[in-house]
């Protein structure tokens, strides 16, 4: 099953420290399999507030995620953004191939 790593970010700046943490996390995803779905575009919001924008990075494993965030390479490149763009970061595993939303309402249900 996948893993991910998003990032909510609040605002954006073209710092230098920001363009280098830019031109150096491919290196830090490579020895992963870290990949970005999404990279920073502007969102359009439906419901709630969303100020900024998001980055999704897909690793093969939860575990992979796990391991890029945590490391050296990746630590040593993370407070070029961090100290410059305010956000959140999360890691989530994905859904199985054939996640039905209608059997694990069932199964809530079930269980309650």
């Amino acid at each position: 099953m996948n893993g991910y790593a998003m990032a909510h970010l609040h605002g954006h700046s073209s710092h230098d420290d920001v363009l280098e943490y830019l031109e150096r996390i491919q290196g830090t995803l490579d020895p992963f399999g870290g990949r970005f779905l999404v990279h920073g575009p502007p969102v359009e919001v439906r419901e709630g507030e969303w100020p900024g924008t998001v980055v999704i990075i897909e690793f093969p494993t939860l575990d992979a995620a796990r391991s890029w965030y945590d490391s050296p390479a990746y630590q040593e490149i993370l407070h070029l953004r961090t100290d410059h763009i305010a956000g959140s970061a999360i890691l989530f595993e994905g859904v199985r191939d054939g996640h039905d939303p209608a059997k694990m309402a069932a199964a809530i249900r079930a269980a309650r």
